[in-house]
């Protein structure tokens, strides 16, 4: 799929990629944050910038981002229901 997007004339000159470069780092850039909100999983958020999950951990460290989105009281809970 193809979406148009209006930019700033001078968005690619601040940044200094060409339109594909461009395009690439905006969709890095939204699939890291939604997956930081917790919108999209770690799959979703490589098939929508077309990496590997090694790769999209990477992305995720360039942005600051930790690869595990879990909560010390989510993984307590999930602990204890799996006690016998």
């Amino acid at each position: 799929m193809q979406i148009t997007l209006e930019i700033p004339d001078n968005s690619l000159s601040i940044t200094r990629e060409s339109p594909d470069e461009f395009a690439r780092s905006l969709r890095i850039a939204a699939a890291v944050k939604w997956y930081e909100l917790g919108r999209i999983s770690q799959s979703k958020a490589a098939e929508l910038i077309g990496c590997n999950r090694v790769e999209l951990f990477n992305h995720l460290h360039d942005y600051g981002v930790p690869y595990l989105q879990t909560s010390v009281a989510d993984l307590e809970t999930e602990l204890s229901d799996k006690r016998i």
